[in-house]
């Protein structure tokens, strides 16, 4: 019994530290991690609650279940944005922009994990869907050939960016592509995308697609959080309407992400909405949402799915919008300040004085 009563005190106080420390602006992966399973840290604290019931005796009770339902406010007051009962950030498309279907455009973006070498699941999903864009992450020469081979009759723009460290990126495109740019913007070998695409019905807008370091117990986050906030700098100074898409390795509440949001101003369609969590596919218990996408208010939003497994330990997932001349949201990010971008160029300019390796370079080996 007094096992038991010491386990349960370490998990109270575990939960209830891991509840303030994301609110620190340690840049470390150790801490930062912690933010990823604030929907499992909620559902784990309630439950402490009631066992506390069975294992303490009632004085002792009383301050584990004030700790544990401190705990369980701080974590529901990050994941309830993402629930129905929130404001949604993103306006849905009305039957007009609805109709105009040459405004239109859907994006399928996965992350098909680069050891993964079932190609078929992903193409035969992007031939039902259909796709205008369909990006892969993960992807190495191998992957880009497969896609390749078998879709090339099917989108006639592709922005190949085949890498052996699990960094890779392929852009297939129905939608008229120009100034494309593939760009290491922090780290050595962690490229990303920023093109100018064009709907059908002639409206250009900037799309870009990221992939930034996953966080590691052993290694600091600057270069994902600095790359996560100089896309939010240029995102919110373009002079067209953009998306942001890709696998960030970041959840939606964390700090880092809601820092992106006040620097682009770009919207969240999760938002008031769900988690649509997208990893681990492998992992019912274990799933947050990694892969994102963020759009600005001339987007309305006509559908987004989590799509069916592929075999890697990310679901894909799709989004479809329609472009208008009219900005619009329900709600909006606040804005940034001075001091927050201040605190960005510190931190890019840290990370640009290393000479290291991108982390996990050597995960995805056969």
């Amino acid at each position: 019994m007094l096992l038991l009563t010491l386990l349960f005190w370490f998990a109270v106080a575990f939960l209830f530290l891991s509840s303030f420390l994301p609110f620190s602006k340690i840049a470390h992966g150790a801490v930062r991690g912690i933010a990823f399973p604030r929907e499992q840290f909620f559902v784990l604290s309630l439950a402490m609650i009631l066992l506390s019931v069975f294992v303490l005796e009632p004085q002792p009770r009383v301050f584990a279940i004030c700790a544990l339902g401190i705990a369980a406010a701080i974590h529901v007051g990050y994941i309830v944005k993402f629930t129905p009962i929130w404001t949604k950030q993103s306006v849905g498309a009305n039957q007009a922009e609805l109709a105009d279907t040459d405004t239109h455009v859907t994006l399928i973006a996965a992350n098909v994990k680069q050891s993964n070498r079932d190609y078929q699941q992903l193409v035969d999903l992007i031939k039902e869907e259909q796709p205008d864009i369909a990006t892969a992450l993960e992807v190495d020469q191998d992957w880009v050939d497969a896609l390749y081979d078998a879709l090339k009759d099917d989108y006639q723009h592709w922005v190949k960016v085949p890498k052996s460290n699990s960094y890779g990126i392929v852009l297939m495109s129905n939608l008229p592509l120009s100034q494309t740019q593939v760009r290491e913007l922090l780290v050595d070998d962690v490229p990303s995308i920023r093109t100018h695409v064009q709907t059908k019905s002639g409206q250009n807008w900037r799309l870009y697609i990221i992939h930034p370091e996953p966080p590691v117990p052993n290694h600091d986050t600057k270069g994902r959080d600095g790359e996560i906030a100089m896309t939010g700098i240029e995102a919110g100074k373009d002079d067209l309407p953009v998306v942001v898409t890709g696998d960030l390795n970041d959840v939606a509440w964390s700090a880092p992400t809601r820092r992106f949001q006040r620097l682009s101003g770009l919207l969240d369609p999760r938002v008031g909405r769900g988690f649509y969590n997208t990893f681990h596919a492998g992992i019912p218990l274990l799933r947050w949402p990694l892969d994102h996408l963020f759009h600005s208010s001339e987007f309305r939003l006509i559908r987004m799915d989590r799509l069916r497994h592929i075999g890697s330990d990310h679901f894909p997932i799709l989004f479809s919008l329609a472009l208008t001349n009219i900005k619009k949201a329900n709600s909006t990010p606040e804005p940034s300040d001075a001091s927050e971008r201040d605190e960005v160029k510190e931190i890019v300019e840290e990370e640009r004085q290393k000479d290291r390796e991108a982390i996990g370079t050597d995960w995805e080996n056969d």
